[in-house]
């Protein structure tokens, strides 16, 4: 078995797409139309290896916000240079609402991020990975 995508319902699909490829540097890999059943779909992700997880998002047609439940965390992205990637994603509109620094009790270098509709995604320093 292997993690295949992560489902997000959005508000506006576009806004969406635009924020994890634009700011997050993420593909668009694929978009399903289902009119008679009232939603689209956008699948996004850092490539088409079936090896990578990707993020599914859902466009119920007619919703444009959800409330945010408690049962939610965070989507983590590994990435070179926490400092570097926010300062991106800042200057690409981005909101960054944790600085980076190490995480409390740790040395992990962190820094949360949230997208349009809210969702928290955590930048994890790791040296290894390439640039967003």
């Amino acid at each position: 078995m292997r993690l295949l995508h992560t489902m997000l319902r959005v508000g506006d699909l576009q806004r969406s797409i635009d924020f994890y490829t634009r700011v997050l540097g993420m593909k668009l890999l694929r978009t399903t139309e289902r009119p008679a059943q009232k939603y689209s779909l956008a699948f996004v992700g850092y490539g088409s290896n079936p090896e990578q997880a990707e993020i599914e998002l859902t466009y119920n047609h007619g919703v444009d916000r959800y409330e945010m439940g408690t049962a939610y965390g965070h989507i983590a992205l590994g990435v070179a240079d926490v400092h570097a990637t926010c300062e991106a994603i800042r200057a690409a509109g981005g909101t960054i609402t944790r600085e980076p620094g190490p995480v409390q009790g740790g040395s992990t270098v962190i820094a949360f991020v949230a997208d349009p509709d809210g969702y928290k995604i955590e930048l994890i320093e790791r040296k290894n990975e390439l640039p967003v």
